[in-house]
C-alpha cells in the first residue's frame, strides 16, 4: 500500500470517497466478468477439444477412402476426374461480441460457375469412369472442410478470449492490490489528520476559554 499526496482536507476526502466507490464497484463488475469469461472459455475449450477429435476422426475416414480410390483407379483418372470443379468457395467472416471479445463467426459460401449459390454439386465429374469410394472420400471431404472451418473460428475465439481474460485479470489485480488499498490507506491517513487537527483546535478553544474564565 502506498498513500497518496494529497491535502489532508475535507474536500480531498469526499472525492477520494467518490473514487474508492467507483474503484469498488468498478472491480466488482470486472471481477464477475472474469468469472464469466472464464466459464465460457472453459466451455469453449471442452467443446473444441469434442470438435478437434472429430475432424481427426473424419480427416482419417476420408483418407483412408481416397487410398482405396487410389488402388481401384489410375492417377491420372483421379487426376481427370478432379480436374474442373463445379463449385467455387469463399469464405464469408462475420463477427459477434461476447463480453466485449469480437468472436469471428465463419461460414463456406458455395458458388457455382454460374453464379448460383448453394446449387453446384460437390462433385465435380460424372459418375460413369469413377468409384464409389472416390465419392464417399469427397462426401466426408466437404463434410470435414465445414468442421475444419468452425474448428479454426473456434479456436481463433479462445485465443482472443484468453487475451481478455489476461487483460481483465491484470486490471482486477491492479484494482484489487493497488488502486482500492492505495485510497483507504490515503483515506484513514487523512481521517487521522482531521481528527487531529479538531482535537487540537478544541485544546485550543478550552485554553482560550480558561484565559478569559482566569481575566474575569
Amino acid at each position: 500500500m502506498a498513500r497518496l499526496k494529497v491535502n489532508p482536507t475535507r474536500m480531498q476526502m469526499t472525492l477520494l470517497r467518490s473514487r474508492l466507490k467507483t474503484a469498488t464497484r468498478g472491480h466488482k463488475l470486472l471481477k464477475d466478468k472474469q468469472d464469466e469469461l472464464m466459464r465460457r472459455f472453459i466451455e469453449l475449450i471442452r467443446e473444441n477439444k469434442r470438435l478437434r477429435m472429430s475432424v481427426e476422426e473424419e480427416l482419417k475416414d476420408s483418407f483412408e477412402d481416397f487410398l482405396m480410390t487410389s488402388a481401384l483407379m489410375s492417377p491420372q483418372m483421379i487426376k481427370q476426374a478432379l480436374a474442373m470443379p463445379k463449385t467455387k468457395v469463399s469464405v464469408d467472416i462475420q463477427s459477434r461480441n461476447i463480453m466485449s471479445v469480437n468472436i469471428p463467426e465463419m461460414e463456406f459460401i458455395y458458388t457455382d460457375q454460374s453464379g448460383g449459390e448453394g446449387e453446384a454439386s460437390i462433385y465435380p465429374y460424372g459418375y460413369a469412369q469413377t468409384s464409389a469410394e472416390l465419392d464417399d472420400a469427397i462426401e466426408k471431404l466437404h463434410t470435414t472442410m465445414e468442421k475444419l472451418l468452425k474448428l479454426a473460428a473456434m479456436e481463433k475465439a479462445g485465443q482472443l478470449m484468453a487475451d481478455e481474460i489476461e487483460k481483465t485479470r491484470r486490471r482486477v489485480n491492479a484494482l484489487e492490490y493497488r488502486t482500492i488499498p492505495d485510497l483507504e490507506e490515503t483515506i484513514k491517513y487523512i481521517r487521522m489528520k482531521l481528527d487531529e487537527n479538531e482535537r487540537a483546535t478544541i485544546t485550543r478553544l478550552m485554553k482560550v476559554k480558561d484565559i478569559i474564565a482566569k481575566e474575569a
